[in-house]
């Protein structure tokens, strides 16, 4: 059997201080559900490359294309999640943290869908999402800082802690809009500091530099979630002349652990 593996990494929130959730996709073919040596060897592949020791809770999820019976669909979708099941915990995961297992049957295609036979093949897979216990803060080296001061200097950074995103999303959560007003409130304050507003993610495909946004469908995550908060602060009137936004994609880890390259930071360009 011929199945398309790919990991997708949904940016929770900025420097591990919420929960983060990683989602690991698995795609197959039509009408199948078993995995072949290859296949097999990638969901370890993935396992290893986690940090299991920080797993909370996995649930996973099966889905099948819109055609055929909804009872056929359902259980096709139930037996390639309990497919997955099965090679974690043969693989070393323990079952008592896999809390879901649930086949959830067919996706219906969208009217506007313009190809089809991709959309399809999207469709036919297992989602493995991965919660992790919360992180600790990193430790700022010199030059980066965890609010907007004075004193800053043309290169200083600053991490925005709190900003968390939906799930997959360039949306803000309802926390995230309390402490953008108040770093709004300091760039009101400190009006000489102009910069760039930066997304970051971490863990996609080395051959994919960028996340996909399930909003858009586009692998345009943080560039989106960049734009979002400057449309944010545009709102709370800071200067437009005084900002800008930028997505990295992955491009700029911090070599700290994938928890930590999950970022949106405000980078000082000028003073």
């Amino acid at each position: 059997m011929k199945m398309i593996f790919n990991i997708l990494l949904l940016l929770f929130t900025t420097v591990g201080f919420a929960q983060e959730e990683t989602v690991y996709s698995i795609y197959f073919e039509f009408d199948k559900y078993n995995l072949d040596d290859k296949q097999g060897n990638n969901v370890v592949a993935f396992i290893k490359a986690i940090d299991t020791t920080r797993i909370e809770s996995i649930q996973i999820f099966g889905y099948t294309d819109d055609r055929g019976k909804d009872e056929y669909n359902y259980k096709l979708s139930e037996n390639r999640a309990n497919t997955i099941k099965n090679k974690m915990i043969e693989s070393g995961i323990k079952n008592k943290i896999i809390v879901t297992i649930e086949g959830k049957g067919r996706i219906l295609l969208d009217d506007d869908i313009d190809d089809v036979s991709e959309a399809r093949s999207k469709n036919r897979r297992v989602d493995v999402l991965v919660n992790f216990e919360i992180a600790p803060p990193p430790k700022l080296e010199p030059g980066v800082y965890n609010t907007v001061k004075d004193d800053m200097i043309v290169g200083d950074r600053v991490y925005l802690q709190n900003i968390l995103f939906q799930r997959g999303s360039s949306k803000l959560t309802r926390k995230s809009v309390t402490e953008l007003e108040r770093i709004a409130r300091l760039l009101h304050k400190y009006r000489n500091l102009h910069f760039e507003i930066q997304g970051h993610v971490c863990c996609t495909p080395t051959f994919q530099k960028e996340a996909i946004d399930k909003d858009t469908r586009k692998r345009e995550l943080s560039i989106n979630r960049a734009r979002t908060v400057y449309k944010f602060l545009l709102k709370k009137r800071i200067p437009e002349s005084r900002m800008s936004y930028k997505g990295y994609g992955n491009t700029v880890p911090l070599g700290k652990g994938s928890e930590y390259d999950r970022r949106v930071e405000l980078v000082i360009t000028k003073i």
